[in-house]
């Protein structure tokens, strides 16, 4: 299904009776469902169980017509860029002075960040549409596979749905970077002068990994 080591990692979750019944529920719909079919595992597919260095939870994909692309916060060159996506930007430009305009952030995942939303679809212009679908049973199974790993990952938390999945990091080799929302809401509560950036190259550095490229 994914294509790569997750494939055996999670054989047995798909074969759970919740998961089988998502699959029944999203073939069934006649409704608008996003992400793409082929883009619901993105950030699995992109992101190798064995490459997971950081970990960036987000909540549901967009809901606007082609702004899913199956990873968090991102969307594709060509898509108008979402108001958390645009502070996470301005951010990184405060952070490290790195202007960055391209809004897919599939080079991100490559480095090993796994760009994970905690429900992996949405209805059309319904935020929130699919979340008693069954999807957290599971994305917190793969965060307990992650959590598991014996190396060191970064878990990055930005705001309350995020941090609510800190009680299932109980591995002290990992670290937690948390912080508010990068959305316009929540933005100067917390996200503005935050630097997860910076912050996590400089674990990765004293870890003796490559840093990422922002």
């Amino acid at each position: 299904m994914i294509g790569n080591s997750w494939d055996e990692i999670l054989k047995e979750e798909f074969k759970k009776d919740y998961f089988v019944n998502i699959k029944k529920q999203l073939e069934k719909t006649n409704k608008i469902i996003y992400p793409k079919k082929e883009n619901i595992f993105r950030a699995l597919k992109l992101t190798d169980y064995n490459d997971v260095k950081v970990v960036i939870l987000g909540q549901d994909p967009y809901h606007g017509e082609n702004e899913a692309n199956g990873l968090c916060f991102s969307v594709n060159k060509d898509v108008k860029i979402p108001p958390s996506l645009r502070n996470i930007f301005k951010e990184l430009k405060e952070d490290l002075n790195i202007e960055r305009d391209n809004t897919d952030l599939s080079d991100w995942a490559l480095q090993g960040i796994l760009l994970l939303n905690t429900i992996l679809t949405v209805e059309k212009d319904k935020p929130f549409s699919h979340k008693n679908l069954g999807w957290n049973y599971f994305t917190d199974n793969i965060i307990n596979k992650i959590n598991q790993k014996k190396e060191s990952v970064i878990f990055v938390l930005w705001g309350n749905a995020a941090r609510e999945k800190k009680k299932l990091i109980t591995n002290k080799n990992h670290i937690i970077i948390e912080s508010a929302h990068p959305s316009p809401l929540s933005y100067t509560r917390g996200f503005k002068n935050s630097k997860p950036f910076s912050k996590i190259n400089k674990i990765l550095k004293e870890q003796n990994k490559k840093e990422i490229k922002w």
